[in-house]
C-alpha cells in the first residue's frame, strides 16, 4: 500500500470512528436526561432496619469525616454500623474508636476479622462480618464514601414494592447501587482520575442502564442487598477471589431473577493524591478489570473516544473541512456530556473549572484503554496480580 493510500485509508477509518464517538455522545445524553428525568419522582415511605458493613485497611484521608457522614442520617428506621479490620492494631482501628464516643447512641460496632479466606481481603473481611449483622439488609460500602443525610432514605427506599411502576412487578429489587463523584486531591493525576468518573465512567453507566434495559451489575460505591437476594446469588463466598467483586456480585444477583436499581443519591469518594505511577496503574487496574468482566463492552469503548478520533481524523486528512466540521462537534458534544452528568447528575462542583483539561483526559484514558489490551497484570495495594477469569493470582511485589 502506497503513502498516500494508507493516509486515505486512515483518514477514511477516523472519520467512521469520529462519527461513531458523536453518536456515543448523543446517545450518553439521552440516557442522562432519562435519569434526571425518573430521578424526580417522590420516594416510597419504607425504611427496614439496615446493616452497613464496612471493611477497612489502615487509615486514609478524610476517612473519619466520611464515617460521620454515615452517623447522621436523617433515617426513620434502625441502621447499625459494623467495621472490620484483620488485625486490631489496624491504624483504622482508632478512628472507629472515635467515633464510638462521639456517636455513643448510635449502634457501631468493631470487629476483628483475622481469616484470610481468598485473595480478595476486603471480601474476607464482609464474610466475617456478615454473621454479626443484625437486619435483613445488608449495605456495603467502601471506607472512604462520603453521603449525605438522606443517604439511607433514597437507597432504601428502592426496595419498596411497586417503588419503580415502570418496572416488571414480577421482579423483586435485589440490590441497589449509586453513582459516584470523586474528591480530587491537589495533584493533576488526582484531577484526572476525578474528571474521567465524572464526565466518562459515569455516563456510560448510564448509557447502559438505558441500553439494557437496567442495571445488571453493582458499583461498590453503594451495594444494598436484601439477605434472600444475596443467599440466591450466591453469596459473598463466591466473590472472594475476585477483583470487580462489585460489578460481580450485581451480575450474580441480577443472574438469579432479580432487579438492580439505581439510586437518585450520588455519594463521593476520595481520589488519593497520585503520582503518574500511581495514577496508571490505578486506571490500567480498572481498564483490566473491565475487560475481563465485560470484554465485548471494553472493545465496543472504542467509539466512546470521539474527541480523540476527531483529532487523529485532523491530522490524517490535512485539516479538510470535514475534519474540522467533526472535531467542532466532537468537542460541543463532548462538553455538553461533561457538564450534564458531571454538573447536573452527579452535582460535582471540580467538573467546570477542571474541563480545560478534558482533551488531554481523553487523551490519556485512551492510550489506558489500548493498554488494557496488553496484558493481565493489575497492581492491587502494592502487590502484583494476575487478573483470569474475574479472579486474581497473587504474583508477588
Amino acid at each position: 500500500m502506497t503513502p498516500h493510500a494508507l493516509a486515505q485509508s486512515v483518514a477514511i477509518l477516523t472519520t467512521i470512528l469520529a462519527v461513531a464517538g458523536i453518536g456515543y455522545f448523543l446517545a450518553a445524553l439521552i440516557a442522562a436526561r432519562i435519569f434526571l428525568s425518573q430521578r424526580r419522582k417522590p420516594l416510597a415511605a419504607f425504611a427496614p432496619g439496615v446493616s452497613i458493613l464496612k471493611s477497612l485497611k489502615g487509615l486514609d484521608p478524610g476517612m473519619i469525616d466520611a464515617f460521620r457522614s454515615h452517623c447522621r442520617q436523617t433515617y426513620a428506621g434502625e441502621y447499625e454500623l459494623l467495621f472490620g479490620v484483620s488485625s486490631l492494631s489496624d491504624p483504622a482501628v482508632k478512628a472507629v474508636q472515635q467515633l464510638q464516643a462521639e456517636f455513643p447512641t448510635l449502634s457501631i460496632k468493631l470487629i476483628e476479622c483475622p481469616q484470610r479466606l481468598g485473595t480478595n481481603g476486603k471480601v474476607s473481611t464482609l464474610i466475617q462480618l456478615v454473621p454479626h449483622a443484625r437486619h435483613n439488609f445488608l449495605l456495603i460500602n467502601d471506607s472512604d464514601i462520603t453521603v449525605s443525610p438522606r443517604y439511607l432514605e433514597r437507597v432504601m427506599a428502592c426496595f419498596a414494592p411497586q417503588a419503580e411502576p415502570y418496572a416488571n412487578p414480577a421482579q423483586q429489587v435485589g440490590l441497589v447501587t449509586a453513582l459516584y463523584r470523586g474528591r480530587a486531591h491537589h495533584t493533576l493525576a488526582s484531577t484526572l482520575e476525578a474528571l474521567g468518573i465524572a464526565t466518562d465512567f459515569q455516563a456510560g453507566v448510564l448509557l447502559s442502564k438505558w441500553i439494557e434495559g437496567g442495571l445488571h451489575y453493582g458499583l461498590g460505591s453503594t451495594l444494598a442487598v436484601s439477605r434472600n437476594a444475596l443467599e440466591k446469588g450466591g453469596g459473598l463466598e463466591v466473590l472472594v477471589d475476585h477483583l470487580a467483586d462489585d460489578y460481580e456480585l450485581g451480575a450474580r444477583i441480577s443472574a438469579a431473577g432479580y432487579r438492580v436499581v439505581l439510586s437518585a443519591e450520588v455519594v463521593e469518594t476520595n481520589i488519593a493524591a497520585y503520582g503518574i505511577r500511581g495514577f496508571l496503574d490505578h486506571q490500567l487496574r480498572w481498564a483490566r478489570t473491565v475487560r475481563d468482566a465485560r470484554p465485548w463492552g471494553y472493545a465496543g469503548l472504542i467509539f466512546t473516544h470521539g474527541l480523540c478520533w476527531a483529532l487523529l481524523n485532523l491530522l490524517a486528512s490535512g485539516a479538510s473541512p470535514l475534519s474540522l466540521w467533526l472535531l467542532g462537534l466532537s468537542f460541543c458534544l463532548r462538553l455538553a456530556l461533561a457538564m450534564t452528568v458531571g454538573a447536573e447528575v452527579l452535582s460535582d462542583r471540580q467538573v467546570l473549572p477542571s474541563l480545560w483539561l478534558l482533551p488531554l483526559r481523553d487523551l490519556v484514558a485512551m492510550g489506558v484503554w489500548v493498554a488494557g489490551f496488553a496484558g493481565n497484570t493489575i497492581v492491587w495495594r502494592g502487590e502484583r496480580f494476575l487478573l483470569k477469569n474475574g479472579k486474581l493470582e497473587n504474583t508477588g511485589r
